[in-house]
């Protein structure tokens, strides 16, 4: 865990050296990384928002391409989230197939399937910006049976605001010297930063649950 804390907090520096050493299949490194981050629930820990801020300034460096990272890295936040999806399609009903067990029965499955068919949209693209939750939020998706049409419609979008918005702060604001001279203060504030309604949401449901007692 050491080495994965090491490469999110110093990216920047892993990045420099990633495109120093494979030139244009950096496009294709990053393309994977955030697949998996997105497209599997093992790997929820690999950076996501850092990961395209730092990739934003290299850009900005003239490294790399601007429209064709963002281009590429919505692809992958946008295919990673289908398959997510389906994954988690396939396997609920036969989680969820029991009518007697107390946690995984099909009665949480049509609950869940409801909450997703009235809110789904928002949780989808408002997930993106949350560590961990994004990796989570198609997959559960899949589990409810959420309308596919409907979640493909708000995985496109909640991709391409998620994959522009981090890659163009870091595009536009990764270099300056103050950020430059601090980055891994940066870096670490954009992560704690992004769990922070994880922790909100956690507080909330915990005062809900007092004041039912």
């Amino acid at each position: 865990m050491e080495p994965i804390l090491d490469f999110i907090l110093h990216i920047d520096h892993y990045l420099t050296l990633i495109t120093s050493e494979y030139g244009s299949w950096t496009y294709a490194i990053l393309f994977l990384i955030i697949f998996a981050e997105t497209g599997l629930v093992a790997a929820p820990f690999l950076p996501g928002d850092s990961l395209l801020f730092a990739a934003g300034a290299i850009c900005a460096l003239g490294t790399l391409d601007i429209g064709l990272l963002i281009f590429l890295l919505s692809l992958a936040a946008v295919l990673g989230d289908a398959v997510n999806y389906f994954v988690g399609a396939r396997l609920g009903p036969r989680v969820f197939s029991s009518s007697s067990s107390r946690w995984l029965n099909r009665r949480h499955l049509d609950r869940t399937h409801q909450f997703y068919e009235k809110h789904g949209g928002k949780t989808i693209i408002l997930a993106r910006f949350m560590p961990f939750i994004r990796t989570f939020a198609p997959f559960v998706a899949g589990i409810g049976k959420m309308t596919y049409p409907k979640f493909a419609i708000y995985n496109v979008v909640g991709g391409l605001v998620w994959v522009s918005a981090f890659s163009l702060m870091g595009f536009y604001f990764g270099n300056q010297p103050a950020v430059k001279e601090n980055f891994t203060l940066v870096i670490g504030a954009i992560i704690l930063i992004s769990v922070i309604p994880i922790f909100v949401e956690i507080i909330r449901a915990w005062l809900q649950r007092r004041s039912m007692v």
